[in-house]
């Protein structure tokens, strides 16, 4: 019937007109709902980000003092049970890996994971992301999901991305970070999964971690890492090899307003972090409905994570200084030479220098 109609256009003198016409509408109206669809990927996981513990956990108390209190009920007997799995590994799910949201998620900005190094299933690793950005974008999407097919590049190794352990204690969203491989960023936590959970494991730790976050910004790039050495102590406790990790954008994505030391809005932000854990940050992306408006919605800027060399690492239980601060430097230079092997390939002068503090 198809092929009947469009003999019947064609025949005519305006039908492949009329046709390129119905097709060029086609094609428009399926980009527009993708770009929708991306849309609502990006900020179903911005709001699971900044809102979705506190909701969880006032949800959870109001069912309390309502008739179904034995729901509740039920789910904090469960936690209490489980309160120690995202300690020993977590309980990540393939099927919420592959969630075609994540794909959506992906396309967004785009996000690419650009893959350097062969590495060993024998081996365990610590991967040190940089930068952290305002949420660590690139670090979800290409360690907490299959968007950009980690599995694929590197087959036989699992990623467990580490973030703030107060997250685990926040009802339904522990849940839901487990089920992405996310874990503790505490020593319990790695000390398990580098030990106890046989090789091919990779915990990806976002070195910088708040105390970065408050001085990223568009066209900024650097690093806080010249006194952050516990990642390198535990690589060595463990014998688990380092992996520097830089993802180009990560900075793009919000604008953010820089308090200077010594200011009372940086003051603020350093007792949050210190006795919160995180620091909060004044922050915009473009709005829901456009690019135009300020809004929580990233800006769709691309983000491309490189993962480098595995630098070798001999396992020493009890490392001194001097070995730490070795390996360390170590990584330092493996690190900057990662950035400046890649940053004219995405986008950054020959001249840009990564800043190291």
């Amino acid at each position: 019937e198809y092929n009947f109609i469009s003999f019947i256009f064609l025949s005519s003198g305006t039908g492949s007109n009329i046709l390129s016409a119905l097709q060029d509408l086609f094609w428009l109206l399926k980009s527009k709902v993708e770009k929708q669809l991306q849309i609502i990927s990006v900020l179903q996981w911005v709001l699971t980000f900044l809102i979705m513990g506190i909701a969880c956990t006032l949800i959870l108390m109001y069912i309390l003092c309502t008739d179904c209190w034995a729901i509740a009920a039920l789910y904090l007997a469960w936690l209490v049970f489980d309160w120690n799995t995202p300690k020993k590994g977590g309980r990540r799910s393939q099927w919420v890996r592959n969630w075609a949201i994540w794909r959506y998620f992906r396309d967004y900005f785009p996000i690419r994971l650009v893959k350097t190094h062969n590495l060993l299933t024998t081996r365990n690793y610590i991967f040190g992301y940089h930068p952290h950005g305002i949420m660590g974008l690139g670090a979800f999407c290409n360690f907490s999901t299959e968007a950009t097919g980690v599995g694929q590049k590197f087959p036989g190794i699992r990623p467990y991305l580490a973030t703030l352990a107060g997250n685990f204690r926040m009802p339904i969203l522990r849940d839901y970070l487990m089920s992405g491989g996310i874990c503790p960023v505490n020593r319990d936590s790695i000390d398990y999964i580098l030990s106890k959970n046989g090789s091919g494991n990779a915990i990806i730790i976002v070195v910088g971690g708040a105390a970065e976050s408050l001085n990223c910004t568009p066209g900024k790039n650097s690093v806080t890492l010249k006194n952050r050495k516990g990642f390198v102590k535990l690589a060595l406790r463990h014998g688990a090899d380092l992996v520097p990790v830089y993802s180009f954008g990560e900075n793009e994505v919000y604008k953010q307003v820089i308090f200077e030391e010594g200011s009372w809005g940086r003051w603020v932000q350093k007792k949050f972090q210190k006795h919160i854990g995180f620091a909060p940050c004044i922050f915009h992306g473009r709005g829901l409905f456009s690019s135009n408006t300020w809004g929580l919605l990233p800006y769709s800027k691309p983000i491309t994570t490189v993962v480098g060399e595995p630098i070798t690492i001999p396992k020493i239980d009890n490392p001194s200084q001097q070995d730490v601060d070795f390996y360390h430097s170590m990584y330092v230079d493996s690190l900057i030479k990662l950035f400046d092997k890649y940053k004219s390939r995405f986008g950054l002068p020959e001249t840009e220098v990564l800043e190291v503090n």
